[in-house]
């Protein structure tokens, strides 16, 4: 399968997206393994998509589709587990359900689902493909040929060595008890937590109790939810769109523009955990 750039859906409002109005697309060729693409957007700031692979299965990378890319990640496990390996300096990290894993640009990367289960995993991405920091971005960058998937020089001294090669290292693991957590307008029903925060992307989770409801969110940069479990409501404030209020089940997603003013809301009776991804800036703009 030669290599294409992936599909791009933007939209120029708030906008509703539901699962099964996603853009499916498949990409990878027989070196590097094929995978599915769920993509919900990719805006001139971020890009949002779930990508997965049978158990067992992944993606190393071949001359042309090369792993490494002009962007900040954060990937989120939404099912099974995840080897992630940088071929480069055979650096390799597993993540399991619920936790979320962070990397900078310039970060070769391949990945796999543990045997057992389908792996799905949330991505946000920025500066976004359409700014040329994929496909592009990735043929300028030296081709490693041959991929390691070991830390040799680390035998002998370990766990001595832990700290030393975190420094080295360029994937971040993050659990819940890693977030950097806040509560919206001091509600103890509303839960938002940081897996990740740079000058080009930040993503997190909100964990929003039956009856929760958030303060009003706006940020610098546009954003992207997605619903892991439970219902959302999302209420736009101040927006002169004929519909305002929305209902998202699980696998559904909501593209909000910069500077776009909204709540959330839990009117269930279960808990309601919303991943979203910011970018660029996820506090908004003030006046000097």
């Amino acid at each position: 399968m030669a290599y294409k750039s992936s599909p791009r859906p933007t939209f120029s409002e708030p906008t509703l997206i539901p699962y099964d109005k996603v853009t499916r697309y498949l990409w990878g060729d027989s070196e590097a393994g094929l995978v599915n693409d769920w993509i919900y957007l990719s805006s001139s700031k971020i890009h949002q998509l779930i990508f997965g692979f049978p158990a067992g299965e992944g993606f190393r990378h071949s001359e042309s589709f090369r792993t490494i890319f002009g962007a900040d990640e954060v990937l989120y496990v939404l099912q099974g587990g995840m080897v992630i390996a940088n071929p480069e300096t055979g650096e390799v990290q597993v993540v399991r359900k619920g936790e979320a894993l962070f990397f900078r640009k310039d970060t070769w990367h391949n990945a796999w689902a543990l045997p057992g289960e389908e792996l799905r995993v949330l991505e946000y991405f920025a500066p976004p493909p359409s700014t040329g920091t994929s496909g592009k971005y990735a043929q300028t960058k030296p081709y490693v040929s041959a991929p390691k998937f070991e830390r040799r020089e680390l035998i002998g001294n370990w766990p001595m060595g832990r700290e030393a090669a975190a420094k080295r290292g360029h994937f971040t693991v993050i659990r819940e008890q890693d977030c950097l957590w806040s509560l919206s307008g001091g509600d103890p029903r509303v839960l938002i937590g940081l897996y990740a925060s740079t000058e080009q992307l930040t993503a997190g989770k909100a964990v929003i109790a039956p009856g929760g409801k958030s303060d009003v969110l706006e940020h610098g940069g546009d954003t992207g939810l997605y619903v892991e479990t439970g219902r959302l409501n999302v209420l736009l404030v101040d927006s002169e769109l004929a519909q305002t209020w929305y209902e998202l089940a699980p696998g559904d997603g909501f593209y909000l523009p910069e500077g776009a003013r909204y709540r959330l809301f839990n009117m269930g009776t279960e808990s309601c955990d919303v991943l979203f991804g910011v970018a660029p800036a996820y506090l908004p703009a003030r006046p000097a």
